[in-house]
């Protein structure tokens, strides 16, 4: 499968967002990207950084862009994924969105909330699966990568690609953070022996890097921080070498551990 991510700089305006979303779909579409990734909250910007909260949206406005969004989704072909905002009764989400070819929706709620997130949000608890083509494809939102459980949840799973959405930046230049998520990234690809790709907004001081990474964290593609711009490569379903191999092996035995000890248990 072609894989792409396209970051681009989040504003708080949904309209000014759905512009660069469009122009993302276009040129991912020209290049026979089949799913493309974008940053979190992508749709709506995050609070308080590009807009003050999450009850300032306009959700009306907002599920009118998840719309045209779907309508790019079913016009390219392609998987589109998408950060955004959900409102549920009196609650807010910050979600993932993935708009299928076929006209249908899924969403992720991000778990792992701290900080911000938790003065706007309310906490998810979906799976974060779904299947494009011949592939199975995790979700994960920005804060979560800094914890292997939520990853090992989707190595049970057997996913073939996990995607990673970020909002990940700060108001001075900070390279030990970006390398620092950078190796969380490549982390999580190593132990779960599965291929990572990320996009992250591109202000002038980006702390997360756009990047797909192989089963064994080697970085295949990166994008230039704060550089808006498509990143584009041929993920591949191969055979794995002797390193993969023993990983997965040893994984499989603990993951079965795991279940045998809990049996005991109960």
């Amino acid at each position: 499968m072609r894989a792409g991510a396209y970051q681009f700089r989040v504003t708080g305006d949904p309209e000014v967002n759905f512009r660069r979303i469009r122009a993302g779909a276009e040129a991912a579409g020209k290049a026979g990207v089949r799913l493309l990734l974008f940053p979190e909250c992508a749709v709506t910007g995050y609070p308080p950084r590009s807009i003050n909260a999450a009850s300032d949206v306009d959700f009306e406005k907002v599920s009118r862009i998840h719309d045209r969004i779907q309508e790019l989704a079913e016009k390219h072909q392609m998987y589109l994924v998408t950060g955004t905002m959900v409102k549920e009764k009196n609650r807010y989400c910050n979600c993932a969105m993935v708009f299928m070819p076929d006209g249908k929706r899924i969403i992720y709620r991000k778990r792992a909330l701290w900080g911000w997130d938790r003065e706007n949000f309310t906490e998810g608890h979906d799976a974060g699966i779904f299947s494009a083509d011949s592939l199975k494809i995790g979700i994960r939102i920005c804060f979560e990568v800094r914890f292997p459980e939520y990853f090992r949840e989707l190595y049970r799973e057997q996913t073939n690609l996990n995607l990673i959405l970020f909002y990940d930046e700060t108001d001075q230049e900070d390279p030990e953070r970006y390398d620092l998520i950078r190796g969380h990234i490549r982390t999580r690809a190593v132990e779960n022996v599965c291929p990572v790709l990320t996009c992250n907004t591109c202000p002038p001081f980006q702390t997360a890097p756009t990047v797909l990474c192989d089963r064994s964290g080697r970085v295949l593609a990166e994008a230039e921080p704060g550089s808006e711009g498509l990143l584009v490569y041929d993920v591949e379903n191969s055979p794995l070498n002797f390193g993969e191999n023993g990983r997965k092996t040893i994984s499989d035995s603990l993951v079965h551990g795991e279940k045998r000890n809990t049996r005991e248990l109960l």
